[in-house]
């Protein structure tokens, strides 16, 4: 019974992925939107470089703290 289901789960991440190959070529599956267009990105790696903290920053672009430090890159 485990490996009938084992085999009928391997079919259905097939076809899966085949749906996703699919929908990539027609446009349709581009993932998530970045949360700050490259003007708003820009002005947060300004007020990040004059030293404002990253919970501030977070507060006022409303954004999480990760994702401040995910436009800012892993160095900082």
């Amino acid at each position: 019974m485990g490996a009938f289901a084992e085999f009928e789960r391997s079919l259905i991440r097939e076809r899966q992925r085949e749906g996703i190959a699919l929908a990539k070529t027609r446009g349709l599956y581009r993932g998530r939107t970045p949360s700050l267009d490259t003007a708003r990105a820009a002005e947060l790696r300004e007020k990040a470089a004059a030293g404002v903290p990253k919970s501030v920053l977070a507060r006022q672009f409303g954004i999480s703290r990760e994702t401040v430090y995910v436009y800012l890159g892993a160095g900082d």
